[in-house]
């Protein structure tokens, strides 16, 4: 690192736990975001002021005056350009060093599996079920973390999902679709017709930026094989214990 970085990222380094090694780490890792909403914003710009070396933002939409109560990452100034560059202009605001690779487009399961062998850990922040798997067996076939976040209302829910055959730490973690069955049926509930509260993002987003950061340092333990759910009403955290499911049609063959 150059003497602005040491001084950059200085409250990093102070810490023992990261160090200038656990820096480093970050400065050299690529991650890919699905999604630049609102659990999108505050992922991109925690990952991009901790330094992470290079981010891959997708996202197809564009900025709305209805995304500014709660999507941090845009402003007025923003209107109607590409949900992906207007993140992608406020992580280089703050830390220009941060290379940013911003693709407007809805990936498909075949752009998704390309996008997520290419990165070292991914963030999913979409809003839909039908990408959200797709991201998962991306990242179950390329032994890739996945940060996985979502929100409506005032309920949130964050956990982490590592499925590396190859690593025995990773024995018994489920992946996405254990605990979501790819065929479940049910009526999908969208910020555009149920509402979110603006702060609740904010929170969701921050633990998944957490929780990559950690993972990427080396730092710590991760929510793998647990699901912290919040209500934010009363400002409540409940843990599920998460276990992987034997018959998954995801992850069962890759386990073998």
């Amino acid at each position: 690192m150059n003497d602005n970085q040491l001084l950059r990222y200085s409250r990093h380094i102070l810490i023992d736990d990261i160090g200038i090694e656990g820096q480093q780490r970050l400065l050299a890792a690529h991650v890919l975001v699905i999604g630049a909403g609102g659990l999108g914003s505050p992922v991109a710009m925690y990952l991009g002021t901790a330094g992470v070396g290079k981010m891959t933002i997708v996202d197809d939409d564009t900025v709305e005056l209805t995304n500014l109560q709660r999507q941090i990452a845009h402003s007025m100034a923003s209107l109607g350009q590409a949900k992906v560059d207007s993140a992608a202009a406020t992580v280089h605001a703050v830390n220009p060093e941060v290379r940013v690779v911003a693709l407007r487009e809805r990936a498909d399961a075949a752009r998704l599996d390309e996008l997520v062998a290419q990165a070292d850990l991914v963030v999913d922040c979409c809003d839909n079920f039908a990408t959200r798997q797709a991201v998962n067996v991306a990242c179950v076939r390329h032994a890739r973390p996945l940060v996985s976040g979502a929100a409506i209302g005032f309920d949130g829910q964050v956990s982490v999902y590592v499925t590396d055959p190859r690593d025995h730490r990773t024995a018994g973690h489920p992946c996405y679709a254990c605990i979501f069955p790819p065929d479940a049926t049910f009526e999908e509930a969208r910020c555009a017709t149920m509402g979110v509260f603006a702060p609740l993002v904010g929170i969701i987003g921050s633990v998944q930026a957490a929780e990559a950061l950690k993972l990427l340092a080396g730092v710590g333990s991760s929510l793998a094989g647990r699901l912290h759910m919040l209500d934010a009403r009363r400002m409540e955290w409940t843990e599920m214990r998460l276990v992987c499911n034997p018959s998954c049609p995801v992850c069962a063959s890759a386990r073998r």
